[in-house]
């Protein structure tokens, strides 16, 4: 299965893309992913169709720094619930080691690695997206997103000894070393940062102890809520695709990196089916559409992949007993009381 990312890693894209003259809108729907999907950050979309979106971004707005402009976005929010928990280590350590044991909460694609010698320690990103690309914006905007967090652990005035690249230099530096410092070096063998160990000791200057006790408890319910099954991976993809009108088994199978073979195997041992997996999401997100007053029941229809209303209404009468007009006449009605 290609790994998945959440839809928190586009924060602040919408906003951004305009500003340098691009249209966001489009190079989502060019890339395969769904613009109506940012505001759920909580979404899981294939990685790669993120990597694929900033390098067109990057291309579109002639920009070599896409992937840093978006960084400097980033909230640490961003994290999801596992934020709550980082939040609250007592050493930067600490909270890099939480970051890293429970990196794939947020990025399944993404990879960290500590390791210290000689005093200094380095912080080593990777990132496997599940198939060949470029990855340079995605690459620069995870360090960017690395550097602010380390930034808001130690203290605002903290600068890393230094800061690496496998990939070439850009032809402009500016907003390299205004986010990193002077220390920006490229070509190198890793991509990652470079700080001293003593680093790593200083308190964490967003924790409070008193609430560490309470945020761990919480690692464990929200590791369990986070989609882990092949059920659950094809729920989303359903979900997102539903809206293109090309929500097959065929399509998810492909943003999984796997055949339709391989997903019917998967999820036969989960004793499920694509075909009751789409009817049951279609009918869940439909009684809730229709149950909207302010959704035309036209528009419902789109946003569940019907060619026609028609089609919809037709569908809709055969799963609930009645049809999407009735269906929300009931549920606008005041309730009686006896």
């Amino acid at each position: 299965m290609k790994p998945l990312a959440r839809y928190a890693a586009l924060h602040s894209y919408v906003e951004l893309g305009p500003q340098l003259g691009i249209d966001p809108i489009g190079l989502m729907r060019a890339s395969g992913l769904d613009p109506a999907g940012v505001s759920l950050q909580d979404r899981w979309v294939p990685a790669a169709a993120i990597a694929e979106l900033l390098e067109r971004s990057a291309a579109a707005a002639d920009r070599a720094d896409f992937g840093l402009r978006l960084a400097e976005r980033r909230r640490f929010a961003n994290l999801g619930p596992l934020s709550l928990v980082v939040r609250e280590e007592p050493d930067v350590r600490s909270a890099l080691t939480v970051m890293s044991r429970h990196e794939d909460m947020y990025n399944e694609a993404l990879h960290t690695r500590l390791t210290e010698q000689n005093g200094i320690a380095a912080i080593r990103l990777t990132l496997d997206t599940g198939q060949p690309g470029d990855t340079r914006q995605s690459v620069e905007l995870s360090v960017g997103v690395l550097h602010g967090l380390l930034q808001g652990f130690i203290g605002t005035d903290w600068q890393p000894m230094e800061v690496r690249f496998t990939h070439s230099a850009p032809p402009d530096l500016r907003a390299h070393h205004r986010i990193f410092g002077p220390q920006v070096a490229f070509d190198q063998d890793f991509n990652g940062i470079l700080t001293y160990t003593a680093d790593l000791d200083a308190p964490n200057a967003m924790a409070d102890p008193q609430l560490r006790a309470y945020t761990q408890q919480l690692l464990n319910p929200i590791r369990s809520a986070r989609p882990a099954t092949t059920s659950e991976r094809v729920r989303e993809l359903i979900e997102l695709l539903l809206p293109t009108g090309r929500c097959s088994v065929e399509q998810v199978a492909r943003s999984l990196g796997v055949d339709r073979r391989t997903i019917a195997r998967h999820l036969a041992a989960e004793g499920e089916t694509f075909t009751d997996l789409l009817d049951a999401t279609r009918a869940e997100l439909a009684r809730h559409l229709v149950a909207n007053p302010r959704r035309s029941l036209t528009e419902t229809a789109e946003l569940l992949g019907f060619s026609t209303p028609g089609n919809f209404s037709r569908w809709f009468r055969k799963q609930h007993g009645c049809s999407p007009i009735q269906w929300r006449r009931t549920r606008s009605m005041p309730a009686t009381t006896e």
